[in-house]
């Protein structure tokens, strides 16, 4: 599916200086997994996001998608910020939309499949209001149904819920899952919550500070379905902990 072999990225500041965002990424993500990226802050999390994206270009190495290199954007790759980034003068419903109406794709059942996403994350009866009329939470599901609403294979999410307060962010967590669940797909998630990353993930991948490298990988055994109700067992615990002094361990 995703195939990472050896991606650098090297930025120029302003200043003229080379600044080393990441070096020498190695990773594989599988059709309908789910990967989460944790570590601290400006070890190239959002960088690497970008890359596969392609929305910009590796310095050195690969990034492929069956594989064929990825060179700009895809049609079958939705990305979700951590702001919900929605359109302030449009509807919810054609905020939804917007991505099909970009794509010249439009056609008789894309309002009935908005209506169904929205349903989905519980907005139903919000399709006529507009992002200022609702809350943080509710703008981001509306987000995530914009990405949804051309069904791709690949949503790259950036700290989506890192806005939010503890309980909406937990609330949409269990909803991504939920949604996940029933539609999978490929998902390569940015979080700085481990235990975010646990509850969702199916393998974490643990980040060095800059220039980013993978410092380690680990399998999350526990099985699914999941809820923050885990947070208690032993080997949810256990998987926190590993994440958290590896990220220390690379960090220090």
């Amino acid at each position: 599916m995703i195939e990472i072999s050896n991606a650098s990225k090297v930025f120029t500041a302003r200043d003229g200086h080379p600044v080393h965002a990441l070096s020498d990424i190695d990773l594989s993500i599988d059709d309908d997994e789910f990967v989460s990226l944790v570590g601290p802050s400006g070890c190239g999390k959002s960088t690497l996001l970008r890359l596969v994206a392609g929305l910009a270009p590796s310095t050195s190495g690969s990034i492929e998608v069956d594989a064929i290199p990825v060179s700009e954007p895809r049609r079958d790759t939705a990305m979700v910020f951590q702001a919900p980034t929605l359109l302030p003068w449009a509807s919810i419903e054609d905020n939804v939309l917007f991505p099909l109406k970009v794509m010249n794709v439009l056609d008789g059942t894309s309002r009935r499949r908005a209506h169904e996403l929205l349903e989905l994350v519980g907005l139903a009866g919000f399709e006529r209001k507009y992002p200022r009329e609702l809350s943080g939470g509710m703008q981001q599901r509306a987000a995530i149904c914009r990405a949804l609403i051309h069904d791709p294979r690949i949503m790259l999410m950036d700290e989506p819920f890192g806005a939010l307060d503890a309980l909406t962010r937990e609330e949409m967590s269990l909803e991504l899952l939920r949604i996940w669940t029933d539609r999978p797909r490929t998902i390569l998630f940015v979080t700085h919550s481990i235990p975010e990353a646990v509850l969702l993930s199916d393998r974490v991948v643990v980040m060095s500070p800059r220039p980013g490298r993978i410092a380690d990988i680990l399998e999350v055994a526990l099985p699914r379905p999941r809820s923050f109700a885990m947070e208690g067992d032993p080997a949810f615990q256990a998987t926190a902990q590993k994440i958290r002094s590896l990220i220390f361990e690379h960090h220090g």
